[in-house]
């Protein structure tokens, strides 16, 4: 059973996900484990996916990457997570933030900031949340303030991935003088050496362990007047509409753990024998195997739906939150299950379901938590 087969997947969109899997099965999974008990950065399978092609390929082809679409990407991201959810984001996260510079930078920023990063040179990140502000993206503090001819950032920005180890990162602050809350925010590029930035990693976490986020300290960080992304007070409608397309690679995120947890419950419950059969015999077996397939198949066709129409823009906003908040919670229904069919096993850290179940508690919150994608599905259905 190919839980993530080919059926679904656009024909432009085969090539990548036939790459991806290779990698995943080739490069992946055979230090997944490793690298989630060491919780240390995964440099040598980063670099290995850069090598592959596989890092920084939504890049448009003018700027040297691959000029990967959403569906493409997607289903890279798929394959990518159903091995290893915390190695997997280290690979997206190497470039997470440089789509709001090719959308709304000048030439000089592509050529300065864009290139690298696509030539695999340097590594990114983008810097939105803050220790008590997350989905409230007009709620933000961090303030950046004209002084000649440079910003004067100062605030803290958290959960950022890459935080240490990025070259530069496009940064969330806010400007003032908008007509609303919504229009008093702006768009930086950050050097991680400009003087003032402070990063420093996040504590240990329980999950996505071999992913590095941080806690970034601004204090009179100043940077170049050209650092400006677009227009002042735009920031706000920048994020809004990069979130739209990372909601779909977040449900990409799901389905990639959902069917690792399905792949472990299924080869757990067909292994094992109990009271003179297989487990997998029991009528009551049976019936969460088949719920777990029934979230998990309905998710795949929200989320390929939500990448054409976020694609083509038609509802973007609508489209992104349905396959984020259905998949994700998808992946934490079939890890839920796979746990409970596992029985006493489920919480050996040596069986791959016990990472999954920590895993899928991340998804559900990042790039905007779950509740309110719920207020995004309303607020943005036609009724």
């Amino acid at each position: 059973m190919d839980i993530l087969d080919e059926s679904i997947v656009p024909e432009h969109a085969l090539p990548i996900k036939r790459e991806a899997r290779e990698f995943a099965e080739e490069v992946i999974e055979p230090v997944a484990e490793e690298q989630y008990e060491s919780g240390e950065y995964p440099w040598e399978v980063l670099e290995a996916g850069m090598q592959a092609n596989l890092v920084a390929q939504d890049i448009p082809e003018e700027y040297g990457g691959r000029g990967l679409d959403l569906s493409q990407m997607l289903a890279l991201t798929e394959e990518l997570y159903r091995a290893d959810a915390g190695i997997a984001l280290t690979l997206q996260l190497a470039s997470f933030g440089a789509e709001v510079v090719c959308e709304y930078g000048t030439e000089e920023q592509k050529d300065e900031y864009i290139r690298p990063v696509a030539d695999n040179e340097q590594i990114t990140g983008l810097a939105v949340s803050e220790p008590d502000t997350g989905s409230d993206l007009a709620g933000m503090t961090t303030t950046a303030e004209k002084d000649g001819d440079e910003w004067v950032l100062n605030g803290e920005k958290y959960w950022v991935g890459n935080a240490v180890e990025a070259d530069w990162l496009t940064l969330y602050a806010k400007t003032g003088g908008g007509d609303s809350r919504y229009e008093d925010y702006s768009m930086f590029i950050v050097s991680t050496d400009a003087p003032g930035y402070n990063a420093e990693h996040i504590p240990e976490k329980m999950s996505f362990r071999a992913s590095k986020q941080g806690h970034i300290v601004l204090d009179d960080c100043r940077i170049p007047a050209e650092n400006l992304v677009g227009n002042e007070g735009e920031g706000f409608s920048m994020v809004t509409d990069f979130f739209n397309h990372g909601r779909v690679g977040v449900a990409g995120h799901g389905l990639g753990l959902a069917a690792a947890a399905i792949e472990e419950a299924s080869a757990f419950v067909h292994d094992r024998d109990a009271w003179g059969q297989s487990i997998s015999e029991f009528q009551a077996v049976q019936h969460d195997l088949s719920e777990m397939c029934m979230d998990f198949e309905s998710a795949r066709a929200l989320a390929w739906r939500a990448a054409e129409n976020v694609e083509e823009g038609n509802d973007p906003g609508y489209w992104a939150a349905l396959a984020k908040t259905t998949a994700t919670e998808a992946a934490v229904d079939c890890a839920e299950s796979a746990m409970q069919l596992h029985g006493g096993r489920s919480v050996l850290k040596e069986n791959k379901i016990s990472r999954i179940y920590r895993d899928v508690r991340v998804p559900v919150i990042y790039e905007g938590a779950n509740n309110i994608q719920r207020d995004l599905i309303y607020g943005q259905a036609d009724w």
